[in-house]
């Protein structure tokens, strides 16, 4: 996709007015951040939860579900069987004072994806936009430039439709070759070589067990692109024995790994899943009380007694 350069930089200026670039974004001042807590509740985003709750909530039942936790963002994941309750979603969020903070987004900008824009448009709401990717590993250099080339342009389509209504692209982290977060960066550059500035990282914990040993390089790597973290209860190698999604508070790296996101100083919004076939309900509380527990040692103090989820039992010996 070859964009005129004067379309181009227009786009880019109307775009840094309306909501400033990726490093604005992740970056707080030094006087904006007093006070400033990455993991308190109103910075959090309820994430995974509208195709995997079992109680089935409509729109209205999880608005007010979430709005009942005292979680004020929400990152909204469908289905085709939602396309129908698209506006009623946005609805019930604002009814119940509930930020539509990021939209899983199709692959390609495809007549799904421009209904979707179309909604965001008309309900006058920007969500981050999250979009995945795939690919087997690359294996010459010739190869890794022809396929950053190629992922450039796909996320590039979906891109400049987003800055329109001045939403961001979130590249997510899904696995394979486009869930590493050194490729994502490739592609950044390469967009931002083209002046498109509005796309960023997603980064999920939950996708990213075989990053575990090198994660604090690869936050202060991910930092200047960063849109949001996605956290979850990390078991080493646990996305090869049935422990991929594991509550906050449960997995032996939980306190390490949120001490490497909180010693970074990135600030944005953090994510926890529910991301499971339970009830939504019950598995954000089970985040909410493990991350409470974790906040605790993180400030220093004695963490008490550890939570005792009531929607995931413990692994047996």
């Amino acid at each position: 996709m070859k964009i005129p350069k004067r379309l181009r930089v227009l786009l880019s200026i109307l775009f840094l007015m309306a909501v400033g670039s990726v490093e604005t974004q992740a970056a707080v001042s030094p006087k904006a951040a007093d006070g400033y807590k990455l993991f308190a509740k109103s910075n959090l985003v309820a994430w995974c939860i509208v195709p995997f709750d079992s109680k089935k909530r409509g729109p209205e039942e999880r608005a007010a579900m979430l709005e009942k936790l005292g979680l004020s963002q929400f990152a909204y994941d469908y289905r085709a069987e939602h396309i129908r309750t698209f506006d009623g979603e946005i609805e019930a969020l604002q009814r119940h004072h509930v930020q539509l903070a990021a939209w899983w987004f199709p692959t390609a900008l495809n007549d799904e994806a421009r209904l979707i824009l179309e909604v965001l448009k008309r309900h006058k709401v920007r969500p981050q936009l999250w979009v995945m990717g795939g690919g087997s590993p690359t294996r010459t250099p010739e190869e890794q430039r022809s396929r950053v080339e190629a992922e450039a342009k796909r996320v590039g389509e979906i891109a400049v439709e987003a800055v329109k209504i001045g939403s961001m692209v979130g590249l997510y982290n899904h696995g394979e070759w486009f869930g590493e977060p050194e490729n994502q960066i490739e592609i950044i550059q390469r967009l931002r070589s083209q002046n498109i500035t509005n796309v960023g990282i997603v980064y999920n914990q939950h996708h990213g067990h075989g990053h575990i040993d090198r994660f604090p390089q690869l936050m202060q790597q991910m930092k200047p692109y960063l849109l949001a973290v996605n956290i979850n209860g990390m078991i080493r190698g646990g996305d090869r024995i049935d422990r991929k999604i594991v509550p906050l508070g449960q997995g032996e790296l939980d306190l390490k790994l949120l001490r490497i996101i909180q010693a970074s100083g990135w600030r944005g919004p953090i994510g926890i899943l529910s991301h499971a076939p339970v009830d939504a309900e019950a598995r954000l509380r089970d985040n909410l009380e493990g991350l409470e527990w974790l906040k605790t040692q993180l400030d220093g103090g004695a963490p008490g007694p550890k939570p005792q989820p009531r929607s995931w039992p413990e692994p047996k010996p």
